[in-house]
């Protein structure tokens, strides 16, 4: 069997999301409550690191872009890329923020549009609230969520490819606690943070396929019903799983790029076809609006007059991006291979922060205008309908509304299938004994097969019997030990800063005994 199971991952994950499943279709209130409960309690009391967290990513990523480090090539001088730049660029967009960029960026603004911070004393729908909702887009949406997924990401490529340890959430520790340590504590390690990713998953396909659901209703009519939930559920599961299934050169790698081009060609239609000179003028705007104010807005936690817009939603933000930070790192780390780290940065942060910063001014700007031609049209679907149902009025106001809006589901169904294949991927290396930087990281394809049925099976039981919102707040409970694994992660790369010699590959010995950074001997991981 191409590489064996790690039972003490695989199991422990699947035995909690069942006994989940289960006690919220027991007592979906209760389940709720405690959730809730639990989430309140991390979002109360920990607000301030999560900013200061988030905001210490970015501040790292900069450091590291100009320093020495810089120029380290991931796999050491001789290593050959996995991918050229722009297929790349390509999947990382698609692994990380693609499926919430495409349907947030329209439903989010209204929001901060009609509900600004009361702390900050805006007016509701004034000219001062749109500013404050481009511009708090770009915040949530662009450097920093990106940064918080760079900087895992960076630090797991240099572990795994150049300090040649093994496919493990835990690896990113190494540097600092050594790898005794780090192994004693790799299975838990690696099953807490898969089941944040897992639940996380069923969560998106739940709500991915509500969304789905809502657009198809439009042209055949009736009610979202549990048959018609498994039907789209099922494709989904089937188109994911055999493009994960196929590998990365093959599978993921084709989809995420037609995922690009088609999202590329969306976006110009809006553009084109859209208040385009009204978009250019408020994005340019609202642009600066966000430089000018990103390290207060950054650092906002709304302690000195208790408001608690930040808590539900910034803060929010940074506990959702951290929570799934950690497992994505291993995607994006284990093909960065070949590449600087300052081409790493590059790939994984400033170019899709920018592309999503473009995304906002077409998406968000367009929404808003329709909104103020309509006196609240828009904000009334959200309301009335859900957020899931605002693209779609959106796209009702342009061009050959219903060709589009077929073309906006077939791009809908493809990004959630990109978002998801990517994941099963790391879910599969994770649970599988012996991947190392010098196999083919392509995993057990079984083992995607088996995760994406029961990934599948968890949404449809969730969405059609008891309610998301369970698998959602389980997930989000990942994000206070998601920011302490990067925070402490991110310690690496400040040893690495002050000796990227540490790095080099031909400078480390090939015997298993080598201790990294002084610490002791290395032990097998995953038993």
């Amino acid at each position: 069997m191409k590489y064996p199971l790690r039972a003490l991952v695989f199991w422990p994950t699947f035995l909690i999301l069942l006994a989940a499943v289960i006690a919220s279709y027991i007592d979906l209130q209760a389940f709720l409550a405690v959730s809730k409960q639990l989430n309140g309690v991390i979002l109360n009391n920990f607000s301030w690191l999560f900013s200061a967290g988030s905001f210490a990513m970015v501040v790292l990523t900069a450091v590291v872009y100009c320093s020495a480090l810089g120029k380290v090539r991931i796999g050491g001088e001789d290593a050959r890329p996995l991918l050229s730049k722009w297929r790349w660029f390509m999947v990382a967009l698609c692994t990380t923020l693609a499926v919430g960029v495409l349907f947030w960026t329209t439903a989010e603004p209204l929001y901060h549009l009609y509900a600004p911070p009361t702390s900050l004393a805006i007016e509701v729908g004034s000219a001062a609230a749109k500013s404050f909702a481009m511009s708090t887009m770009f915040l949530h949406w662009t450097i920093t969520p990106y940064a918080i997924y760079l900087v895992p990401s960076l630090v797991f490529a240099l572990v795994f490819h150049n300090r040649r340890s093994r496919f493990s959430i835990g690896a990113m520790l190494e540097p600092l606690l050594g790898p005794t340590r780090v192994t004693r504590y790799a299975g838990l390690i690696d099953t807490l943070a898969m089941f944040a990713l897992v639940a996380g998953m069923a969560s998106s396909l739940g709500t991915g396929a509500l969304t789905l659901a809502g657009g198809l209703s439009q042209y055949i009519g009736g009610d979202t019903t549990p048959l018609r939930l498994a039907i789209i559920i099922a494709l989904i599961v089937i188109t994911f799983v055999a493009s994960a299934a196929s590998g990365l050169q093959r599978g993921i790698v084709m989809l995420s790029s037609f995922n690009t081009w088609i999202m590329l060609a969306l976006g110009l239609f809006v553009l084109l076809c859209g208040p385009t000179l009204y978009l250019f003028s408020l994005g340019v705007e609202s642009l600066g609006v966000y430089l000018d104010t990103f390290f207060s807005r950054s650092l906002f936690t709304g302690a000195a007059s208790g408001d608690s817009w930040p808590q539900s939603w910034t803060v929010f933000y940074w506990s959702v991006w951290f929570a799934w930070a950690p497992v994505s790192a291993l995607f994006l780390g284990k093909i960065g291979r070949g590449y600087t780290v300052r081409e790493f940065i590059q790939i994984n942060m400033l170019y899709p922060a920018l592309f999503t910063a473009l995304w906002i001014c077409i998406f968000s700007g367009t929404s808003l205008y329709f909104d103020a031609l309509g006196d609240g049209s828009l904000n009334r679907v959200l309301n009335e309908q859900g957020v899931e149902h605002v693209l779609y009025q959106m796209f009702q106001q342009l061009p050959a509304s219903g060709l589009m809006i077929a073309f906006l589901l077939f791009v809908a169904f493809i990004s959630f299938v990109t978002a998801a294949d990517s994941s099963t991927d790391v879910i599969a290396n994770l649970c599988s004994k012996g991947v190392t930087a010098d196999s083919d990281l392509d995993g057990n394809p079984l083992l995607k097969i088996v995760w994406g049925l029961i990934i599948g099976t968890v949404s449809w039981v969730m969405v059609a019997f008891v309610g998301i919102d369970g698998v959602k707040m389980l997930s989000n409970l990942g994000g206070l030990p998601g920011m302490i694994l990067v925070l402490l992660a991110s310690t690496s790369l400040i040893f690495w800063l002050k000796n990227p010699a540490l790095l080099d590959v031909k400078r480390l010995q090939p015997s298993p005994e080598t201790p990294l950074l002084g610490a002791s001997p290395v032990v097998d991981f995953g038993r």
